[in-house]
This record gives structure tokens, sequence and C-alpha cells, in this order.
């Protein structure tokens, strides 16, 4: 029989009930401000509330804004919340927190629910988007797996989610949360998501395409629409239908989507992701040299990251000119390939090249690697003779197959490499820079970091200076050889193939690239004079050397297109420019730099110039520009061929653009066996040609037809062979009127 409790009784366990109650939330209020002080590990203090710290990638942008690509160790670029589609918003809201715009940072009413439902074994996640926020922001380690150091972890996000609610809006929380958050293969934050998987912008991005990266919080490996598509599209259709329950969408809206495929277009972010990889690469290294001057640290005195900091780089590439230029390398040079190859059928091209195979050897990651680990010699030398498997380029893509490394090595030795630089000659600003074939591959740039030898293409610094010294164009020259004195052993050079008989004008010499007449020029104005000019073109360690006139010394892609802008820009030399600016992440100038154009020659020996250039293009070692690849504009240029058809070279001016390429072997031992397959008509003026189509073809970049304007004050230098002749038969305008 049950004793019925007394009212005392009664109220003595409701007294203490309530002290066990208030007791409990005492204690936990005492532990929750001492977590607050610190005590149980530390928290972020109200700076770091103030100015989160997150691996940000710094964006370097083209001219027109467009993202050129990232440097990271976390592909993260921020955006703001307009730059966000509300689809994303209320998708995230409507599955991750659908009273987030009512709590203050915890939702104790979806708290003791959750818990509710966890003990029925229906386990659920209980934390705000702000909880979420606070662990991706201030908890390096992430979420803690033992179920003890989970719980500190847990609260610690509560007093963090609280101060975050304190000094954000809603706004803020959640486009931090969406800044922050990783959505695997290598993107971090909604902007490079939007990028790598469907190759968009936050703001662009559909119902479908938020519903599908909102999925991916649940679990980033198990609904990756690229690992797992069949579960990234059920969890995309459950994202649909919770929008659907929270009214951001419509019955008839989902009943549409929910049937549609995940419409991927993956772009796997790589630091090499983007274009122009080897731009990006050679802009890397002047970035942390500026980035190094104390002057510019931050505040606290520590120098900014390239990688992690968010800095906005700004740079002179058109994004257009720079794929364009890279569609042409990739179009004409799988084509001189296979011409390359077909050359040396029924020949060993390894012949008497083992120093050239040794040195490749040498220069390989495997091999650097094998030295490394301790191997021998011989022990490396077995391993490149022993078949591997391994990734090797080619125009049709990477192959993988099993080979041996030294045949790998062989195969590499027999690649043509290509290299091209494009910029406005009236301001330097560099517009496109192709530095090889494949990053991935081969990632020296040839463009400013390697140097070659020139070849004819340094033809016109000598006939320049000797159009300065009054020579005119018209002058007629006889084409026999020259023997130069006075500067070592007697120089006589030979002529490349054979040469045009009799006496020829220096246009037509300049037009058909012929070596006896440059070399007349040359004895007539001395190396000195041609050295310093081509000097103050932007060239360095030019030697005063007769046989500079056939360009027998090494200039980069780089310095030669500096140096020709000269000439399409009145005379007026401006050293090639690609970094305008850099940025912090709060739009703080920290670097930025302007030309500096330098007068260098005659405003009328430019323009004679030009007007010769012109003559190579029309009807010279150029003329297949017009003639096969239908390229009809005012437009100078000049080829070069270095000996043994080592180094295939073509320059090009207009009134806007300067273009040089060059094509050649990693080793000059390797080459075309013909002059007519390994000159640069034939090596690199096709890949102009395609370039140069496409830039055309594009009326939104403004590259006009235009000739080259001539000097306002006139031209005193006869470039006009009719009159030219008529001056020197001595026949006058009065004589023709007369008859005589």
């Amino acid at each position: 029989m049950n004793k019925s409790l007394s009212a005392a009784d009664v109220k003595r366990y409701n007294l203490r009930i309530w002290k066990i109650v208030i007791g409990g939330i005492a204690i936990f209020a005492i532990f929750i401000s001492m977590m607050g002080f610190g005590l149980f590990g530390s928290l972020p203090s109200f700076r770091d509330i103030e100015h989160p710290k997150s691996n940000q990638a710094s964006e370097i942008i083209a001219e027109d804004g467009r993202t050129l690509g990232t440097y990271f160790v976390q592909n993260r670029s921020n955006v703001t919340y307009k730059e966000i589609s509300p689809n994303v918003i209320n998708g995230l809201i409507a599955t991750e927190d659908t009273r987030f715009k009512e709590h203050s940072g915890i939702d104790f009413q979806r708290t003791f629910t959750i818990i509710g439902y966890n003990l029925i074994g229906k386990k659920q996640g209980g934390s705000t988007i702000t909880q979420q926020l606070a662990l991706n922001l201030f908890s390096e380690e992430g979420r803690q797996r033992n179920f003890f150091k989970r719980v500190m972890q847990k609260f610690k996000e509560w007093v963090v989610a609280v101060k975050l609610e304190r000094n954000y809006t809603k706004e803020e929380i959640i486009t931090m949360y969406l800044n922050t958050v990783d959505f695997g293969n290598q993107a971090y934050g909604i902007k490079s998501a939007a990028r790598v998987y469907f190759n968009t912008t936050p703001d662009k991005l559909t119902v479908p395409q938020a519903a599908t990266l909102v999925g991916m919080q649940k679990g980033i490996t198990m609904y990756s629409p690229t690992r797992n598509p069949e579960r990234s599209k059920a969890r995309r259709n459950t994202v649909m239908a919770m929008m659907v329950k929270s009214d951001f969408l419509t019955q008839q809206q989902f009943d549409e989507e929910k049937e549609t495929s995940l419409n991927l277009h993956f772009n796997a972010a790589t630091v090499n992701d983007g274009i122009a990889p080897y731009f990006r690469s050679v802009l890397k290294n002047d970035i942390k040299a500026v980035l190094a001057d104390p002057s510019r640290f931050k505040p606290d005195g520590t120098p900014y990251d390239l990688d992690r900091d968010g800095l906005k780089i700004y740079t002179t590439l058109n994004y257009d000119m720079q794929v364009y230029a890279e569609e042409a390398q990739k179009e004409y040079m799988r084509i001189l390939q296979a011409q390359f190859i077909n050359s040396w059928k029924g020949r060993n091209p390894f012949k008497d090249k083992a120093l050239q195979i040794e040195q490749g050897i040498k220069r390989s990651d495997r091999y650097k690697a094998a030295k490394l680990e301790g191997k021998s010699d011989e022990e490396i030398k077995d391993d490149f003779n022993t078949k591997t498997e391994m990734s090797i380029f080619s125009w049709k893509g990477n192959l993988d197959t099993i080979m041996k490394p030294i045949d790998s090595v062989r195969y590499y030795k027999m690649l043509l490499r290509n290299a091209m630089m494009t910029m406005d000659p009236t301001n330097g600003y560099v517009k496109a820079w192709v530095g090889g074939i494949n990053y991935e591959h081969f990632k020296y740039d040839q463009v400013k970091m390697g140097t070659r030898q020139v070849g004819s293409t340094a033809k016109p610094f000598t006939y320049a200076v000797a159009v300065e010294n009054g020579f005119s164009p018209c002058l007629t020259v006889p084409n026999v050889p020259v023997t130069i004195e006075g500067y070592g052993d007697p120089y006589t050079p030979k002529s490349s193939g054979k040469p045009l008989e009799g006496a020829i004008t220096l246009q037509k010499a300049l037009a058909y690239s012929q070596n006896y007449v440059t070399a007349y020029l040359m004895k007539q104005v001395g190396p000195v004079a041609v050295a310093n000019l081509a000097t103050k073109m932007g060239i360095p360690n030019v030697p005063a050397y007769p046989s500079i006139c056939l360009g027998s010394f090494d200039a980069s892609v780089y310095n030669m297109v500096g140096a020709y802008s000269a000439f399409a820009n009145k005379g007026i030399y401006t050293q090639p420019v690609y970094l305008l600016r850099v940025e912090d992440k709060n739009g703080v100038v920290l670097f930025s730099q302007k030309p500096i154009p330098k007068p260098i020659m005659s405003e009328e020996v430019a323009y004679v110039m030009t007007r010769m250039l012109k003559g190579v293009v029309t009807g010279g070692t150029g003329a297949r520009l017009n003639y096969k690849y239908k390229v009809n504009a005012p437009i100078g240029g000049k080829t070069g061929t270095t000996q043994n058809n080592s180094d295939g070279w073509f320059m090009a001016i207009t009134p806007q653009l300067v273009t040089g390429i060059w094509t050649g072997c990693e080793d000059r031992a390797f080459h075309f066996l013909s002059t007519s397959q390994g000159e640069g008509a034939n090596t690199a003026l096709p890949i102009f040609a395609g370039f140069i189509k496409r830039v055309y073809a594009n009326p939104g970049l403004k590259i006009s037809h235009a000739d080259f304007d001539a000097p306002k004050s006139g031209v005193s230098i006869v470039f006009d062979c009719n009159q030219y002749q008529k001056q020197e038969e001595g026949t006058t305008e009065l004589d023709e009127k007369l008859g005589f």
C-alpha cells in the first residue's frame, strides 16, 4: 500500500528539484563563462572575430576583369552576398538551418529536438549555420571524432557562434560560411565550387546547381557529383524537396527539375588550372620579390603570403588573345611535329648524340629523385633501362604507357617546343604569353626565362642604323660576299641559301634575308653602333662583333618583342609590362607600376623600317602570310632561321600589336634536316597566322587593319624606289615636263 506524500514532503522534494535545476543551470553558466575566458582551451579573441583568418587564394586578373588563374594552398576566393545566387542561400537555409534568421547563433529549440531524435536512433546534426561557420573559421583540427572532445568542441562553437552573431549581420554570416566551406576537388568556397563544377559564377547558379553544391555539405565524398553522381543527384533532389517545404521553391518547379541530369562542366582545380600557366609561373616569382620588400609588409610587420592572403593581382593580359595564342599554337604544333618526325624517317636522330641524351637523363625529375634516394650511377642506369609505367605528353593528349625511361628522354628530345608573346607597342602592355607547349610536362618558360639564337630577326637592327645614317631602302648594292676586318679574325659570312643574283636594293635584300647585303651594311656602320642600338631596344649582352648582323647572339622572345615595338611605336621603346598592380583583399594597393617610354630612334627612321618590314610580308620570306594564310593587312615582319635550322623565328608588327614566336627542340643538336621545313616561315609564321586571324575576327578587341602612320613632319629618307631612281639619274620634275 502506497503511502501518500504529505504537503511538506512535496514542498521539500520540489525545493530539492529546483535546487538541482538552478544549480545545474548555474554550473553550466559558470562552465560556459570559464570556457569563454579560455580556461578549457583558447578561443578566438575579439580581434580574431572581427578579422577571421582563412586561406584565401590570390587571383590573377586579366585586363577585362576575368580571372586567369589563382595561387593557393586552398583554392578559395571570397565573394559578397550580392554575388551569390538566392538559390544557394535558400537551399542552404532550407537544408541546414530553417530558423537561421530567427535564432542568435544557437537554436535551442532545434538542439533539444535533435537530442530527442538521436535518442530514438534517428541521428541528425544540430549545428546552426553560425556554429558551422565557427567550426570552419576557428577549429584548425576540424570536427572531433572522440565523443568527449566533440562535446567540448560543441560548447566552444556555441560561445563563438554567439560572438559572431553579435559582430555580424545574418547576411555577413551566411556569406562567410559559403566562402569557407569545402566542396571537394580543391574547391573551397562557393566561388571556386561554381567554377570547378559548373564553370560559372556564384550569382548564375541555377536551382539544381545550387542544390547539388548545398547537398555536398552532408558528405563531400559520399555526395560528390564526380565520384558518386547518382547519390549526388538523389541528395540534390532532397535539397530541392526541402526548399519546397520551406516555400523557396514551388512543387511545379521541383517536378520539372528533379529529373534533369547534373549537367556538370567539371574543371579540376589545380595550381596550374586556368589559362596562361607559364605566364602565371613567371608572375609569381615577380610578385614574391615585390612582397619581400619590408615597406610592403602587413601592419603587424609580417610579409603577405601569396598563396593564403587573397591578394588581387591585376595584369595586362587580354583573356581572349591569350586563348587565341594557345589555340593557334596547339593547332599548328601538332602538324609541325608530324612533319618533323617524318623528316627523320629512315635516319637515326640519336647518332652521335650520347652527350645530349646523358644531359637529358641528368635533368630529369626521375634522376634527381634517384640521387636523393642515394642510388649509385649504375643503379640509376639500370632504372632508366627498365620498363615502367609512365604518362607522357603527346599532341593527342597524355598517354599512359609502359616504356624505358631512357626512351622517354629520347622521345622528348625529338619533341618540338614553342613560345610566343604579343604586346601593345604603344604602352608596352603584354597581351598574350605562351611560354611552352605544355606546362604540366615542361615547366621551363621560354618567353622570358629562356634565350635562343635569334638569327635573321636581328637584321633589322643593322638596317635601322644604316637608315639612320642616310642609307635609303632603295640603295642598290652588289649581292656578293663581303669581308669585314678590324674586329679580330676577318669575317666573311656565307649565304644561307642561293643568293639573289646581281645588284639589289636594301629593301629587297631585307625582304629576302640576304646575308651578303646585311654584311655590307655592317661594314659601313660598324658593330658598335648596331650593338648599342640593340641594347637601347632592350636586348642585353649583345657583343660588338660583326656577326651580330646575322643574329649570332641569344635573346628571349620577351626582349625581341620589346625591341620590335620601337619600330611599330614611332621610334619609342617601352619595356614590356605585364603586372599593373597588387592589392590586398580589402583593395589596398601594395604595388603598382607604369610603363616608361624611351625614344631611341627618330620617328622617320622607325617609319621607314615599318615600310621595309612590310616588304618582307608582301614580297619576301614572309609572303606566305598573304598567299597561303590569306592574312591581308598592313603587317610587317621578319623571319629568322639559325644554323642547321635549330631555331625558327617570326617577328610581326602592326600599329597595335607586336608578336614574337620561336620554335625549336630543347637541344640545338636536334633540328629539321632541310631549310624549307626548318625555316621560321614554316615553323613560326603559321602560328602567328592562326593567332592574328582569330584576333581580327573578334570586333570586340578593336584591332584595326589600319596602316602605320607616317610622321606628320614628313619623311626626308626616300623609300619610293621609283622616285629614288629618278634622283639617282638626276632627272627632275622640270626635266620631265620639258621631255628630257
